[in-house]
């Protein structure tokens, strides 16, 4: 099991969110619950390849 980060915000009747690591890629439900399973379906298309040209975000030490 692994955490994984996500951002969210509530616009009208709509949950919207996106991973963090993948700002690029939003999806929404109808309560947070849905939110959160589509967000999950999400990252299993997007580890598994099934999305094309993924923007990372990492870090990255600087002197």
């Amino acid at each position: 099991m692994k955490t994984v980060q996500y951002t969210f915000w509530q616009d009208g009747e709509f949950f919207i969110g996106y991973l963090s690591e993948y700002p690029d890629y939003e999806t929404q439900g109808f309560s947070k619950e849905e939110l959160l399973e589509n967000l999950k379906d999400l990252l299993k298309d997007i580890e598994s390849g099934e999305v094309p040209f993924i923007k990372k975000v990492e870090e990255m030490v600087v002197a």
